[in-house]
């Protein structure tokens, strides 16, 4: 079956505007334009569409899903395989958080006592379910199955209290990077800082600190988008920290 733009946006449940901007980008290109100058879509369309739309539902940037997609060594069925597996655990997070949920409102009726761990376990399963998710592959091909087991398991003991401070370290780290990026030296006091409290937040995740580990992950950074993204505020912001982590640990990773 064909469609026009209208037929498939109505069919897809996403704007016109989107599916042109998809031309546009070269993520979704028609199977031809017919004698009216109208955009006509096969089956092929409509299932490289129905992919598209899985990709951004688990939050991956059009960029990456053009890569994806348009990839020669692209595998429908595998991907779809991989969709359901992250749609699998989104699930296992949902049903965690209304356990959470559910126990805290019975806690509030006088039903049972909650403790102040409990209440925060389905907020913590859910940041490592989404961490494995986004950069599960990467980090455990970098680091190991073993080191990013253990890395989860210290944030699932952590206290309200580290919790908290990691919470709070988090944007003390990204607020005194772009200070320090406005002052443009890697080598200076305030990136120096950032560094020495991007070490602090690592501390609390990683089982065991090693400055080559923080210093390969710090090129990491760079060379990822989906990292890149969290802490590029500014162009060049990514660089910047990575080059003040390089200098702290005195490790270049190449």
């Amino acid at each position: 079956m064909e469609y026009t733009v209208k037929k498939l946006a109505q069919l897809a449940g996403i704007s016109t505007r989107t599916l042109r901007y998809y031309d546009e980008i070269g993520i979704l290109k028609p199977a031809r334009i017919n004698s009216s100058g109208y955009r006509i879509y096969g089956q092929a369309e409509v299932d490289r569409l129905q992919q598209i739309l899985f990709y951004k539902e688990l939050g991956v940037s059009l960029e990456r899903i053009k890569e994806i997609v348009t990839s020669p060594s692209y595998d429908g069925a595998k991907a779809l395989r991989e969709h359901r597996e992250q749609l699998l655990d989104k699930r296992k997070q949902l049903e965690v958080l209304i356990a959470n949920v559910e126990k805290t409102i019975a806690s509030m009726e006088g039903r049972i006592i909650m403790t102040d761990k409990e209440k925060f376990e389905g907020f913590k399963q859910q940041m490592i379910e989404d961490n494995e998710a986004k950069y599960g592959k990467e980090i455990r091909a970098k680091y190991g199955d073993d080191v990013v087991n253990r890395s989860n398991e210290k944030l699932k003991n952590m206290t309200q209290e580290e919790y908290e401070d990691v919470a709070r370290l988090e944007d003390e780290v990204l607020a005194t990077l772009s200070e320090a990026f406005a002052n443009g030296d890697p080598a200076g006091e305030l990136a120096q800082k950032t560094a020495e409290l991007h070490k602090q937040w690592l501390i609390y995740y990683w089982s065991e600190y090693s400055k080559g580990a923080h210093a390969g992950l710090a090129q990491m950074y760079v060379d990822d988008e989906r990292f890149k993204a969290y802490y590029e505020k500014q162009p060049g912001m990514t660089e910047f920290l990575r080059d003040a982590i390089h200098i702290y640990t005195g490790v270049t990773k190449k």
